[in-house]
């Protein structure tokens, strides 16, 4: 996945509805279908809200939101952005004749602020970054406009969040981000994590997203991955059929040093891709597992086992670059096959392994090593 930096640009999932009879209701499936990727179910929900709501942007706006999951679910493949910028197009056009008619009508404010937040997101996952801080200045006005209409509103507080924590730290982290920052109204990390908070304990519509922003920025920016498994835990549980929410809750627990919970989570994701659940049939699920399944053999020296989920992370890895840069999963796993190579006695092969590694780029200490591993066969 792209740098977690991108969700400064997010205003979303904020509501004001105005008391419609079984609206809150259909919404609230509709959201728990698209977070437990039952997309054909979200989509029957959120097409049944447009026919009896016609005049509202929620309907529009949730049927934008399956697509953004689907990106989410298969981060390389951009075959869903031209469809997705479509129908935010939609929202913010339909928001704007309301807004027309009445400037302060809080729902046509939050939905065309989520939009634009939302359009921004993924140009900035595109590395777009230019259009990406045009949207995220043209989205934070409207947002306040709505938020201070309708102060009482917790689940406005997740946008808040998101941008008062997200302005303090990517400048610190980004450096090359700085210029594009001064435009923008300075952040407060604390303020920002204690929005989110409550947001994740009381919001109405928001909660899941804002356990999931707590998540990454504990993982990412916090080295707290304790915390970050606190709420992993929470979204595997309430959504068993998310593989972005496990996959996470995998990538922590390596990170907390957990390997053999690790090894068990991924074990399971790969077995789901084999049955074909939407999701976990990616490339990118099954190489990351693959990774992990592989650490996890190399660690208990079950070379053979190690050796073939490396070999699938590698080939994996080939079929989703092709032609763009060497991820980490396909250098790293060159790596430890010239490893376990030397290990097995089987010098050529090894050697074969590192100098593919000099052809790649440098990522971590990979020349280094390789130029030490082909001069002296590894040894544990």
């Amino acid at each position: 996945m792209k740098k977690i930096s991108v969700l400064l640009f997010l205003f979303t999932f904020n509501f004001a509805f105005a008391g419609l009879p079984n609206f809150d209701s259909t919404v609230i499936a509709g959201i728990h279908q698209i977070y437990n990727i039952k997309f054909q179910k979200a989509e029957t929900t959120f097409r049944s809200l447009i026919a009896d709501y016609p005049d509202h942007p929620a309907g529009r706006f949730f049927l934008a939101m399956i697509d953004w999951w689907k990106i989410l679910l298969d981060p390389d493949n951009e075959s869903y952005d031209d469809i997705f910028f479509q129908k935010l197009e939609d929202v913010i056009y339909q928001c704007d004749k309301f807004l027309k008619k009445d400037p302060d009508n809080i729902d046509a404010l939050f939905f065309k602020g989520g939009a634009i937040g939302f359009r921004g997101r993924l140009r900035a996952f595109r590395e777009s970054w230019l259009k990406a801080a045009d949207d995220g200045r043209e989205a934070l006005p409207i947002v306040e406009k709505a938020a201070s209409l309708d102060p009482k509103n917790v689940d406005v507080q997740l946008g808040f969040g998101i941008y008062d924590y997200y302005a303090a730290v990517i400048p610190e982290q980004n450096p090359l981000l700085k210029p594009i920052m001064i435009f923008f109204p300075s952040g407060d990390k604390e303020r920002g994590i204690k929005e989110l908070k409550n947001t994740a304990e009381n919001g109405k519509y928001t909660k899941y997203e804002a356990q999931y922003f707590l998540m990454t920025l504990y993982y990412n920016y916090e080295n707290n991955p304790y915390a970050a498994d606190e709420y992993a835990k929470e979204l595997t549980k309430d959504f068993p059929d998310n593989p972005t929410f496990e996959r996470w809750e995998g990538r922590i627990s390596v990170k907390k040093g957990d390997l053999t919970t690790a090894f068990n989570i991924f074990q399971d994701i790969l077995k789901k891709g084999k049955m074909n659940y939407t999701g976990y049939n990616t490339l990118s699920a099954k190489r990351e597992a693959a990774y992990y399944i592989g650490l996890q053999y190399k660690r208990l020296k079950q070379l053979d086992s190690a050796e073939y989920y490396f070999n699938e992370c590698a080939e994996l890895s080939k079929q989703i670059e092709k032609g763009k840069e060497e991820s980490g999963f396909l250098i790293n796993s060159y790596l430890y096959l010239g490893m376990i190579n030397d290990l097995e006695g089987n010098r050529d092969k090894a050697i074969k392994y590192y100098k593919a590694l000099l052809d790649m780029r440098e990522y971590g200490k990979s020349h280094s090593l390789a130029k030490n591993y082909i001069d002296n066969p590894y040894k544990e």
